[in-house]
């Protein structure tokens, strides 16, 4: 994942010490039910695709956005998923962040799947019954976006999602 010019700001004035930051998932279905997915670059790992808010974005347009610029897919966000504070991560080069993560399902509408960007080694549909390798952070996301359900909240339980 790039990163974006107004942390790179921020970095010079905290230095490495945690940073807070949101981010957007998104969850595409095309209209056969397939996902799409990014090989990323930074890890050569396939995820759903995702990205950091800019100052001001909403969720919604972080998510059409991120998906567009990494795949060349238009894409109608439909509805949020979940929402979950994600475990502090230190990067190679010893920056901490944590993310809050909002996840939306959105539908394709148009545009053909590629390599947009410099973020993605590689684009692709796939069927849910023939996913690559990923981890739990996307299946998790993957599942509930499958689900008629209620967003889902990260360590409040099932019982307090809304309808």
């Amino acid at each position: 994942m790039a990163t974006p010019e107004f942390i790179r700001e921020l970095r010079s004035s905290i230095g490495r010490q945690l940073l807070w930051l949101p981010g957007v998932s998104a969850v595409v279905f095309d209209d056969d039910g397939r996902v799409l997915l990014g090989k990323r670059a930074d890890t050569g790992g396939w995820s759903v695709i995702g990205g950091i808010p800019e100052p001001g974005e909403q969720p919604a347009e972080t998510a059409v956005r991120e998906v567009y610029e990494e795949t060349a897919v238009r894409v109608v966000p439909e509805g949020v998923v979940l929402v979950e504070t994600m475990p502090p991560t230190r990067y190679p080069n010893g920056d901490m962040c944590q993310f809050m993560d909002v996840t939306l399902r959105c539908r394709a509408v148009g545009g053909e799947a590629k390599v947009n960007d410099d973020e993605s080694l590689a684009v692709g549909w796939f069927a849910l019954d023939a996913l690559p390798e990923l981890e739990h952070f996307s299946l998790t996301r993957i599942g509930k976006a499958m689900e008629a359900g209620p967003t889902w909240f990260q360590g409040m339980g099932e019982e307090l999602a809304v309808p």
